[in-house]
């Protein structure tokens, strides 16, 4: 079986937008341990649950977003160049 100069590139294509997914484990991570010391404050403190809650929300988005830019670098990998 030959394999053509555009089969090849396409290949290289795929396994560089499965590498540029790697990205994903860390916000992946991130968000896991984001919660975890959120719900460990709200049961030391329950009062504060609601800031505790606020500040849980926006270190998620954070995080997401690098998932985020991981997401899009992979499908400019494939369907860009």
């Amino acid at each position: 079986m030959q394999v053509t100069g555009d089969q090849f590139i396409d290949a290289l294509k795929t396994i560089g937008a499965g590498l540029a997914m790697i990205g994903v484990i860390g916000p992946g991570i991130g968000i896991g341990l984001i919660v975890q010391g959120a719900l460990t404050a709200i049961g030391r403190n329950p009062d504060a649950s609601g800031q505790i809650i606020t500040n849980m929300i926006l270190g998620i988005a954070f995080a997401e977003a690098v998932a985020i830019y991981a997401l899009v670098v992979s499908l400019i990998i494939l369907f860009v160049l």
